[in-house]
């Protein structure tokens, strides 16, 4: 929940890719590097027309299906098996130099958790996008300062992520990325600068939209129950007629 904002706003306003451009070799690229995120990667993907909402609902994470809870190339729009954490922004280095080397114009965005960053395959995908001038790269942190054992300050210092973005010769946006028009504006502003790529620091909150899991590091993993279920749903659709009516 404190990443669907950014996939909402980069899906539908940004992303140069559809159901019918998946193989376009000038589409853009997206890597879900936090593949734990999927619920809402799939919630996107179904809006937008690469997958049917009905199939995955009846089949998420059964056996033998495709729709499992890390992001799965097999599928259409997908480009990425992902899920190892630190393994995204290097790939997605590697895709921002191809299309580079090749001559064509698509950007490739990333979203990264906070937590992936204590890889160290991370910070060798941040030294080389500058140093190649990969301003057809933006890499999105999803920074709630939640991971799965509790506060990043605690298990991995991060503060500050602006500075050390900015020290590895990235251009740096720091935002609130629960904001769907600060959102929108820093990829806008990512689009627009030229010679480096571009890191937003997305300031989020994990489980954004319902206080039942806000700002709460067990809703990493956990199952709601039938009365959480039930409260948690109202409050998203309290969520989506706010922002309909916005």
């Amino acid at each position: 929940m404190s990443v669907i904002d950014v996939l909402a706003c980069l899906y539908l306003r940004h992303l140069n890719v559809s159901p019918e451009t998946v193989d376009d070799p000038d589409r853009d690229r997206f890597v879900l590097s936090k593949g734990h995120a999927m619920e809402a990667y799939y919630a996107v993907l179904c809006h937008q027309g690469f997958l049917d909402l009905d199939d995955v609902k009846a089949r998420f994470s059964k056996f033998g299906s495709p729709y499992i809870g890390h992001p799965n190339n097999k599928l259409p729009g997908i480009e990425m098996n992902s899920g190892s954490l630190g393994h995204g922004l290097p790939v997605a280095v590697g895709m921002a130099l191809a299309g580079k080397m090749d001559h064509r114009d698509y950007r490739i965005y990333t979203i990264m958790g906070d937590g992936e960053l204590a890889e160290g395959s991370v910070w060798e995908g941040a030294m080389a996008g500058p140093n190649f001038g990969l301003d057809n790269l933006c890499a999105i942190v999803d920074r709630n300062r939640l991971q799965i054992s509790g506060s990043t300050e605690d298990v991995m210092v991060q503060d500050s992520q602006e500075e050390r973005w900015a020290a590895f010769g990235w251009n740096v946006l720091s935002i609130d990325g629960n904001d769907l028009a600060a959102v929108d504006a820093a990829l806008t502003l990512a689009a627009e600068t030229k010679g480096k790529p571009t890191a937003i620091i997305a300031n989020t909150v994990k489980g954004y939209g319902s206080p039942v899991m806000e700002n709460k590091a067990p809703w990493h993993h956990q199952l709601p129950n039938v009365e959480q279920y039930a409260q948690i749903t109202a409050d998203f659709a309290a969520r989506k007629e706010a922002v309909l009516r916005g």
